[in-house]
């Protein structure tokens, strides 16, 4: 990575059109300060780095070329955005970038008139492209829609959804495909770049519109055959044939750090009078830093690092990742059973599938980003005997609810679930915050669903899944460390639908899904201090319930106080249900489910995000002290809660 010694540009860049002001010979400059900017940035924030760096001179070339705002560009998944945020006006809050009251690390309509459409799920830009596209002409206005989509989006359906219904469609659409990963090019050089340049000019365009007529007025076989030996030839040169059939117009493949090759090749884009053209841009992630470019996977995402080591900087704790203890549980009981095979949907470090595929690669199965296709596949996997787990985050999942529902539930079909990231997670925010699952699964007949307290419990609850061959599973854990309790050598299966009871009192019961079990322990500290004594159990199972500990629970306490990290309908609706067809709520017992308020939480610490949830020792404090009637006393918990 160099930098100009030049009098620097992008101080005095704060908005796109600064941007296009400057001369052609000065992008470079421009660009490699960008770089540097942006390295600078996440080396004190975190967050992904490597898919910025790849995207740096297409970004100064976008806004360059394009009329933005007016004129929209809409990133996918958000991973690539980080330059886009400092040229749109944002570089002074850049530092502020995944931290509580920040900048998102995704774009976000609320953030920017630059961010035209929230992303952090991928491979919806083309459909939201079209959207926009769509809505210009009925309202007969001008302008263009850029759509900027990583190769890695390009593995899931949604994408070849939507170019098919924008090439029937043919409408005025730009789709830059970043090729950064997938190898789906020839090599890129003067010769694609100039047949790039030739075959997206407005001369060239004519002339095939002119062949097209000509070829018209052909008898019909003759017409076939001189369309199809125009593509034949077109596909041959420079590729992109799979694009053309959905009816898209084909460019490149073209360098994308070469802005003396992008610059024109978008200019004749823009200038494009109708149909959808698809500009096929090769990149490297995580260009111009060397750590990043040696190392793409461990760059995707980082933690804060010294720039000029690149050493990222690591937990001071001992207490191993959720998604490790879940691997090496997985590990374990894979080697008793040979039936045991693993499925992630292009996570596999994130959710510890990784470590599986290290010792047994041949029953790893990384689908891509399609959490539809995963959930199929595992449920034609079960159907056949094997013991598919299938690790995807909860938030993600969200995206196979159908398959979850018609190929797994109704067909009673043993396929195990393993949602990493559930509850807040901190700095990613609410796009990938784990909040529905409980509720979503809870609603499915014959499914069992397990929270895990700590890690322990997880070793264990994986071997139950192994246990279970009737029937659909799913196991949820949050993102990051464990407890850091002491971990079995062995997994042994639950009995399922039976919690179990941590600390016996007498006037409050504090009934735990998941991992504010340490935090409801807590609160029967310092409710102790009020002269109240409390029970502490863990459901451990939200389906099938146990329905003997919540009887007794109900029946021995005063008060009962469900504590979960999940939105409503989950956990709590399944006891209420419950106490409610037992006639237990006719007896005067005060009950309390404690769950995610009704609103999406932005980013900040974990511990941050659930303080201000209330799903924190004060908050239950307060919450039990609420249903004494003891008002003020729950008021000054709230307000330490706050303060």
């Amino acid at each position: 990575m160099t930098v100009s010694s030049k009098t620097p540009l992008l101080d005095g860049i704060g908005e796109p059109h600064q941007l296009r002001a400057l001369p052609r010979g000065d992008l470079r400059q421009f660009a490699d300060e960008l770089r540097a900017e942006l390295i600078d940035v996440v080396s004190v924030t975190g967050g992904h780095l490597g898919a910025g760096l790849g995207v740096v001179e297409l970004t100064t070339a976008l806004h360059y070329v394009f009329n933005t705002p007016d004129d929209k560009i809409i990133w996918d998944v958000g991973h690539q955005a980080y330059p886009h945020k400092i040229v749109t006006g944002r570089r002074e809050r850049m530092r502020s970038l995944r931290q509580g009251g920040g900048l998102s690390g995704f774009t976000k309509r609320a953030e920017s008139i630059y961010d035209p459409f929230g992303a952090a799920h991928s491979s919806t830009s083309i459909s939201a492209g079209l959207g926009y596209a769509v809505a210009r002409d009925l309202k007969g206005e001008k302008r263009n829609v850029i759509a900027v989509i990583g190769d890695g989006a390009m593995s899931a359906g949604m994408a070849y959804e939507a170019m098919n219904n924008a090439g029937a469609m043919d409408a005025r659409l730009i789709v830059i495909l970043n090729d950064n990963d997938m190898s789906i090019a020839p090599p890129v050089g003067a010769m694609s770049a100039y047949l790039a340049r030739l075959v997206s000019s407005h001369t060239y365009r004519g002339l095939r519109k002119i062949g097209k007529k000509i070829a018209h007025l052909l008898p019909k076989p003759m017409e076939k055959g001189a369309k199809r030996a125009e593509e034949f030839a077109r596909g041959m040169v420079t590729g992109g044939t799979l694009f053309e059939e959905l009816g898209f117009y084909y460019v490149g493949p073209i360098d994308g750090h070469n802005l003396d090759h992008l610059i024109p090749i978008l200019e004749n884009v823009r200038d494009a009078e109708n149909g959808p053209i698809l500009v096929h841009v090769v990149t490297k992630k995580g260009k111009g830093y060397a750590p990043a470019e040696a190392s793409a996977d461990k760059y995707h995402g980082v933690t804060k690092f010294d720039v000029i080591t690149g050493e990222q900087k690591k937990s001071n704790s001992k207490a191993p990742q959720y998604q490790k203890v879940f691997g090496e549980s997985l590990i374990a009981e894979a080697k008793k059973d040979p039936r045991i095979v693993a499925i992630t949907a292009a996570m596999p470090s994130g959710t510890g599938i990784d470590l599986f595929a290290k010792v047994f690669p041949e029953r790893t199965f990384d689908v891509g980003i399609a959490e539809q296709h995963a959930v199929t596949f595992a449920a034609g996997l079960a159907a056949d005997g094997m013991k598919p787990f299938c690790a995807i985050y909860s938030t993600f999942l969200q995206r196979a609810y159908d398959q979850v529902v018609h190929d797994v539930a109704i067909q009673n079909l043993p396929v195990r679930f393993a949602m990493d990231r559930a509850g807040l997670v901190g700095a990613d925010g609410p796009t990938h915050a784990g909040s529905f699952d409980i509720a979503y699964l809870g609603t499915l007949p014959n499914f069992v669903l397990m929270a895990a307290a700590d890690e322990a419990d997880l070793v264990h609850m994986v071997a139950t899944q192994v246990a279970i061959d009737d029937r659909p599973s799913a196991l949820r854990y949050p993102r990051g460390e464990g407890m850091g309790v002491e971990r079995p050598l062995e997994g042994k299966p639950l009995a399922i639908g039976k919690g179990r009871i941590l600390r016996e009192g007498s006037s409050i019961a504090i009934l735990s899904y998941g991992t504010r079990l340490g935090e409801a322990l807590a609160a029967a500290d310092k409710l102790a201090g009020y002269g109240l004594s409390a029970t502490v159990a863990d459901a451990r199972f939200a389906k099938p319930l146990d329905t003997d500990l919540v009887d007794r629970l109900a029946r021995e306490h005063e008060v009962l106080v469900t504590v979960e990290e999940g939105a409503v309908g989950g956990f709590a609706a399944q006891v209420l249900q419950h106490l409610a067809m037992a006639g237990a709520l006719d007896k005067g017992l005060k009950i309390r489910p404690m769950i995610l308020p009704d609103r999406f939480i932005d980013q900040d610490t974990p511990e941050k995000m659930y303080e201000a949830a209330g799903l924190d020792a004060r908050g239950i404090v307060a919450t039990v002290l609420g249903a004494l009637g003891r008002e003020q006393e729950a008021a000054a918990a709230r307000a330490a809660v706050s303060g």
